[in-house]
């Protein structure tokens, strides 16, 4: 396997010079103080730094290694506590958080980078501040005072971590049907009593403290998901001087056994009367986990992205070094036995797909987490415009990020031939270890239910408009300029399509009830076309004017090229697929399967 290389100038270039971060950082009171672009910059870099000296080397033997469980207690993988205090000293733990309980305050354009990097190094490590992080900003945005002085300053410093307890065996997508209940006590707090399966660093000894955030109902709760209600349950209770109390009654039964992530712990947990304290409201549990889940959603998807650009990585250099037959024009090499494999054209075409893919959704990553930080800082109806933006493209982000980064991993894997299916090139373990983001934080097709009936069937329509009218100012915005039609055309073309299909589901949904649940996937897959099409025509009317003067621009012109040619057509067939209806689908009698 290759040494990973943070991709800092693809990443530079589109903070920079396609987003112009640093002039909406500028606008933003909160930010413009905190954060410049020689800031950023510095930050990439040493946090690039990091992943390759210490996250990077940690991969392979983590994966060999994975997590031990032995009397209740998880311990991670050899190296991960020593990686684990450097990457917390080096305050990356807080990054994104409040700075009135100690957090940096970095914008999400900056996180989102962050995010990628660590995750192409090595996504299970990457779990553990992940979910941290996740848990803050649900404390921070839900949590009462006294608990947000409680837990964040320490888990903003990374010395106490967080985790996410939502599953039950029974209960998966339908939380509603959760068992775990939550008993008043005479101290305002809670004892609870239950499990919870699939919690991602529920136990693990990187921290001293564990922050769970767990769903459960009260005794008189009403039935299915309006009975949620959201609990902190800390491993250990701290003291009033924030020291570490008694031992609370929450303990991991188990871990699984896992195709990926093995160096991540994946835990049974049991709450045998744990002591808990609300966070948010009685019943409105879920949408305070929502907060959580949502950024999680998000970075589950920029976990699809950062593997893919590894396996991409490993891809490159292996076409560039391995020598296989010749050049159908000729010998390309001919003081070689044989040219190197990247002059065939199907090597070319896989190669070429994992970089459009690729480069598509970095770019879309920035532009949600560019919505995200209006909606945290900006105002009025510019901050309710991203917040509707950012609802809508969560689900495309996570789903199709994914869905892709496994097709972006498969094809890696397949540019080395027989020797991607063994361990020794690391590309197999990159095919398994993304193959989890697709299930994790709600299936992919939850995610495009979510979007086509929440987001689009629900309102009519009303969150496609408001995308529409993104893409549609920006082709107005380069509707004269020539050198970009073949951009441009393609990208009204796209929209229109899309546009119509979106027009004939909320019609359909009138009549049959089954609509949404038959479209839902390739609608999504549809949509997120139509993204990846927006943002490379805004890659190439940055890059174009430089493309004489620079190889980098070219490349992204030519990879634009190569994404409008060969991928963006796939549209027509998934349009075809949506408009088929589910006449199909659910008039196949169950006995015929």
């Amino acid at each position: 396997m290759t040494e990973y290389k943070a991709p800092l100038r693809e990443i530079n270039f589109l903070l920079h010079e396609v987003f112009s971060a640093e002039q909406l950082w500028a606008r933003l009171p909160e930010l413009a103080d905190k954060i410049d672009r020689e800031t950023a910059d510095a930050i990439l870099e040493e946090m690039a730094r990091m992943a390759s000296n210490t996250l990077e080397p940690l991969n392979r033997s983590g994966d060999e290694e994975g997590c031990h469980w032995q009397d209740g207690r998880v311990t991670t993988p050899k190296g991960f506590t020593e990686a684990y205090a450097i990457y917390r000293q080096g305050g990356w733990c807080g990054l994104l958080g409040n700075p009135t309980f100690g957090g940096m305050g970095m914008p999400k354009m900056l996180g989102a980078q962050m995010e990628e990097i660590t995750t192409a190094a090595n996504v299970s490590f990457s779990l553990y501040p992940t979910l941290t992080a996740g848990a803050c900003l649900a404390i921070d945005t839900h949590g009462s005072t006294e608990l947000k002085q409680r837990y964040l300053p320490k888990m903003y410093q990374g010395i106490w971590s967080g985790a996410m307890d939502l599953t039950e065996a029974h209960a998966g997508t339908d939380l509603g049907l959760i068992c775990t209940k939550a008993v008043p006590q005479a101290d305002d707090s809670y004892a609870l009593k239950g499990s919870k399966i699939f919690i991602t660093g529920g136990d693990h000894d990187l921290t001293e403290n564990i922050i769970h955030l767990v769903l459960a109902k009260l005794p008189d709760a009403p039935a299915g998901p309006r009975g949620i209600s959201l609990f902190l349950v800390p491993k250990f209770i701290p003291n009033e001087d924030g020291s570490l109390g008694e031992r609370n009654a929450v303990n991991c039964g188990s871990i699984e056994k896992k195709m990926g992530i093995k160096a991540s712990a994946t835990c049974t947990m049991h709450f045998d009367g744990a002591k808990g304290w609300l966070v948010g409201e009685v019943n409105k549990g879920l949408a305070a986990m929502f907060t959580m889940m949502n950024y999680e959603r998000l970075g589950v998807g920029i976990q699809g992205l950062g593997i893919s650009e590894r396996a991409y990585q490993n891809a490159l250099e292996y076409a560039r070094n391995r020598l296989q037959s010749r050049a159908p024009d000729g010998p390309q090499a001919p003081s070689k036995v044989a040219d190197p494999i990247i002059v065939h054209p199907d090597v070319r075409r896989m190669l070429l797909t994992q970089k459009a893919l690729i480069g598509g959704a970095r770019a879309l990553s920035t532009y949600i987490a560019q919505w995200l930080d209006l909606s945290k800082y900006g105002f009025g109806a510019e901050q309710q415009r991203a917040e509707a933006l950012t609802a809508l493209l969560t689900p495309i982000a996570k789903a199709f990020f994914t869905d892709k980064g496994l097709d972006c991993a498969l094809l890696g894997q397949q540019v080395f031939g027989g020797h991607g299916y063994i361990r020794e090139s690391g590309q197999e373990q990159l095919v398994r270890d993304l193959r989890i983001t697709q299930i994790y934080e709600g299936t992919n097709g939850i995610q495009a239910l979510d979007l086509l009936g929440r987001k689009i069937l629900a309102n009519k329509g009303a969150g496609f408009e408001l995308f529409s009218e993104e893409v549609q100012a920006f082709i107005h915005q380069q509707r004269d300029h020539q050198a970009l039609a073949e951009f441009i055309q393609p990208l009204a073309d796209a929209l229109q399509n899309l546009r119509s299909v979106t027009a004939q589901l909320i019609d359909s949904h009138q009549k049959d009830p089954y609509t949404a649940g038959a479209a839902a996937v390739e609608y999504l897959h549809l949509f997120g076309f139509l993204t990846y099409a927006f943002m490379w025509a805004k890659v190439a009317a940055v890059a174009q004017p430089k493309a004489t003067e620079d190889d980098f621009y070219l490349s992204q012109i030519k990879t634009a090229q190569f994404f409008f040619a060969r991928l963006l057509p796939q549209s027509t067939a998934l349009a075809a697929s949506v408009r088929a209806g589910s006449t199909t689908l659910m008039e196949f009698d169950q006995a015929l399967f």
